[in-house]
């Protein structure tokens, strides 16, 4: 036998740069994102938010489209370069977009959702390809690499989102004499549509030298040149979709739809028409792939593993995802954004979040390389459970003080700074390690479109985020302007005053809501209920993936 080598390959490093330019490009505009389409495009806080959630969850639905291109006829490089064109054109559109609702909103309006849906395919394509690219770089003997292997390709996204969550905040949302300069996003998008454009130089140049097997033959070529040698002993080498399963998937489909539709009845049409495509695309697809009778009973077992993983992963996004909606509207509206003495924009407060990643990601690294030797690592389900324990604790933390601010006290920006650091931990313990565990798991026919499925319980998340997100209840700063409109907001809020038309009327145009958000049936009256909400899902969530540890262990078979 040769020997192993011992550190990693070249290849890793190259997709480590790829990805970092991308995740600064998608981050960057993440950012700045919804603070631009409130001031700029005069959008409400809800509606945003729910644009947000749409969006984010379009992101990661497209990755089943962009996987199964991929493993039929493109291939995983011709995918990634492709993505990323599309993705730095995307990013063009929102600059011309926001350059334009100065003197024609229209047209700024629609080159903004031209925009988002160009972005949405081009991360379609780009998303499941690089990520499964990164498995396959490795021999068999040294797949117990991939943990570490996919926490440095983490290391890339965060660094990525430090640089794009620093950049287009400090150029994109600036104050002149203390007034939003509503014309600085355009550049924000314009830095994004730089980097993605280096990312995918990056990998153009360096894909044929770098991204190779181990046994030095290029990873991610067109399909159709598969070469049987790299399939497992006995592995089937091509789905076999039968006429009857790819019938029943869109029978299913349409009936979730419309399930979902109905359960998420409201007005907007994100949530009515969005939300039910990306829950109900998320269940058919994996109805599907399960279906598949090419499949062993090992094979179905460890798929149904990534499922039940998968689905508790989208509690973790919803919660996570609130960095971009309502932490920075809470951010913009009720923080003191003092920073060792400098004014921080309220957009670029995300950026802890990719500082962290980046400082921890290593040590995290090392302590799974510790605890393996010593025979003391946790599987990789109940590391996730830990990460949704994690970010229970930091909802509940911070919901603890914002209980007492009222509705003109600001809340101190160390406890954001605590929130994201205590987030980053548990980011860490879920996100590359959901990544790994798909890796080890998937057979090797479905990979690309098991990082979709992956990426589906992101979209969901991301769905359900923008629904909790839309929750949010008036912040400080509506208090604020409701007492220079002459109208008593708590007292209409608690229904002891009604307010007239011409009030109700005034409400509207100034984006204050009349009335408190409800939830399942639950009416949230303040920030501390909001944050509740979330140690509540996140923290349920937690406790049943703990309680599932010897079912998921022995449909793992021997995978750790």
């Amino acid at each position: 036998m040769s020997e192993v080598k011992t550190g990693h390959p070249k290849g890793l490093w190259v997709l480590f740069g790829t990805e970092m330019w991308e995740r600064f490009n998608f981050y960057g505009m993440r950012a700045i994102l919804t603070l631009f389409l409130v001031n700029s495009l005069l959008m409400k806080e809800e509606d945003a938010s729910l644009l947000y959630g749409g969006f984010l969850g379009l992101c990661y639905l497209t990755p089943m489209l962009g996987g199964f291109i991929s493993d039929r006829f493109f291939g995983n490089r011709n995918c990634i370069m492709l993505g990323g064109l599309m993705m730095a054109t995307g990013q063009l559109l929102l600059f011309f977009s926001a350059s334009t609702f100065g003197t024609n909103l229209g047209l700024a309006n629609s080159l903004m959702w031209i925009a988002l849906g160009v972005i949405i395919f081009g991360n379609g394509f780009f998303k499941p390809n690089i990520s499964s690219m990164v498995g396959s770089l490795y021999p068999k003997q040294e797949k117990s690499k991939l943990d570490t292997a996919f926490t440095i390709f983490y290391m890339g996204i965060n660094l990525g989102a430090f640089l794009g969550q620093t950049i287009c905040p400090y150029i994109g949302d600036v104050e002149v004499g203390g007034i939003r300069d509503v014309h600085a996003f355009k550049w924000g998008f314009l830095a994004a549509s730089i980097a993605m454009i280096l990312g995918t130089l990056v990998f153009f140049f360096l894909k044929n030298k770098y991204v190779v097997t181990p046994e030095g033959k290029p990873l991610g070529g067109l399909p159709s040149k598969n070469d049987a040698s790299d399939f497992e002993e006995g592995e089937a080498q091509k789905a076999e979709f039968t006429t009857k399963s790819l019938v029943l998937a869109l029978i299913s489909f349409v009936a979730l739809f419309f399930l979902f539709r109905f359960i998420l009845d409201g007005h907007n049409f994100i949530k009515t028409l969005i939300y039910p495509i990306i829950y109900a695309s998320g269940i058919t697809l994996a109805g599907l792939i399960i279906s598949d009778k090419s499949l062993t009973k090992v094979e179905r077992d460890r798929i149904i593993v990534i499922y039940i993983v998968a689905f508790f992963v989208i509690f973790f996004w919803a919660a996570f995802e609130q960095a971009g909606s309502s932490l920075t509207f809470i951010a913009d509206n009720q923080t003191d954004l003092n920073f060792l003495g400098w004014q921080m924009p309220p957009s670029m407060v995300q950026v802890f979040n990719g500082v962290f990643v980046f400082g921890f990601a290593l040590p995290f690294s090392i302590l799974w390389d510790k605890l393996r030797a010593a025979g003391k690592e946790p599987m990789s389900p109940m590391k996730q459970a830990i990460g949704l324990g994690l970010i229970a604790l930091s909802y509940f933390i911070i919901a603890n003080n914002v209980k007492d601010l009222g509705n003109s006290g600001l809340l101190g920006i160390k406890w954001l700074i605590l929130l994201y650091l205590i987030q980053t931990f548990a980011e860490l313990c879920l996100s590359p390690i959901g990544l790994s565990l798909v890796g080890k798991l998937s057979p090797k026919r479905f990979a690309s479109l098991l990082f979709g499925v992956f990426f589906l319980s992101n979209a969901a998340g991301y769905a359900l985020a923008g629904t909790l997100g839309s929750i949010l209840p008036n912040t400080g700063d509506k208090f604020l302007k409701a007492t220079e409109l002459g109208i008593d907001l708590q007292g209409v809020l608690d229904k002891k005053i009604v307010p007239t038309a011409e009030q109700v009327d005034l409400m509207t145009k100034n984006h204050i809501a009349p009335e408190n958000p409800v939830f399942v049936g639950f009416e949230i009256h303040n920030l501390y209920e909001f944050f509740m909400v979330f140690v509540v899902l996140t923290g349920i969530a937690s406790i049943v993936l703990f309680s599932l540890k010897p079912l998921l262990k022995k449909l793992m078979h021997g995978v750790k």
